[in-house]
């Protein structure tokens, strides 16, 4: 299956405008947020093609710089979907587009190439993305930043094979009860990654926003909202740390787990 990588960045970030451009601090010194997810996409296996989405000239300027192939895209795409959907349309014959999103560096590359194979395995699929256990650590973590109102991690729940049911900013399924820090728990943490099919992909941009996608802010619910096959693929961490950039305060927490690669 041939496979193309767009990665979405976007300047105009609400929560965190010029997000793409911030200097994340590593043991090989210092590089954008953009740079490191660029780099963590050129690390998968079996991929064909690697390039950046975006509107915006000062991100394509940068991404350019270091070598990365840029696809100027509108600046009305509402969410990093409709942004691969615009380069899916521009550079045709890919039997996988792959969203790997500008705000997670820390992606390993097992976790888009599990992602591909299982799309390719479970023909029903019109999309998959990745879904890691939670520790009761991350579970803890997740919740400190509801209360603290913060937008932590996304979490998932699937049914049987592995169809989503639904996703959410909130931790779900709701438990009851308290964990060890390092005990498995039944909550999943969505790693927000995509593979779709290229007809699933080209469907997308026309469908009406709904409600659940308007009320969590998550794009991957329009594809349920419509009906579409998410297949959630369990990853393993293998002992890596995954954590996406969110919020100001994920500065410190990725240039820490940067520190430990």
């Amino acid at each position: 299956m041939t496979t193309l990588i767009a990665i979405p960045a976007r300047y105009a970030s609400t929560r965190y405008p010029g997000k793409p451009l911030v200097p994340l601090k590593g043991p090989d010194g210092e590089k954008t947020l953009i740079r490191r997810s660029w780099e963590a996409a050129m690390a998968v296996r079996g991929v064909d093609r690697v390039v950046v989405a975006t509107d915006d000239a000062r991100i394509a300027d940068h991404a350019s710089a270091f070598g990365a192939e840029v696809v100027m895209t509108s600046p009305d795409a509402r969410n990093g979907t409709e942004r691969c959907a615009e380069v899916a349309a521009k550079l045709p014959g890919f039997d996988v587009i792959v969203n790997l999103q500008g705000d997670a560096p820390l992606t390993p590359a097992w976790f888009v190439e599990d992602l591909v194979a299982g799309l390719a395995s479970d023909p029903r699929a019109d999309i998959a993305t990745p879904v890691l256990r939670c520790t009761g650590r991350a579970v803890a973590g997740f919740l400190a930043d509801r209360r603290q109102g913060r937008v932590g991690g996304t979490t998932a729940v699937f049914g049987a094979q592995g169809r989503a049911l639904y996703f959410s900013k909130e931790v779900i399924p709701y438990t009851g009860r308290d964990y060890a820090p390092d005990e498995p728990t039944p909550v999943f943490h969505h790693v927000g990654v995509y593979a779709y099919r290229p007809a699933a992909l080209a469907a997308y941009p026309a469908w009406p926003v709904g409600p659940l996608e308007t009320l969590e802010g998550l794009e991957q619910l329009r594809f349920l909202e419509n009906g579409r096959h998410v297949l959630c693929v369990e990853v393993e961490s293998r002992g890596r740390e995954f954590w996406e950039l969110n919020n100001p305060s994920d500065v410190a927490v990725i240039e820490a787990m940067l520190g430990g690669h």
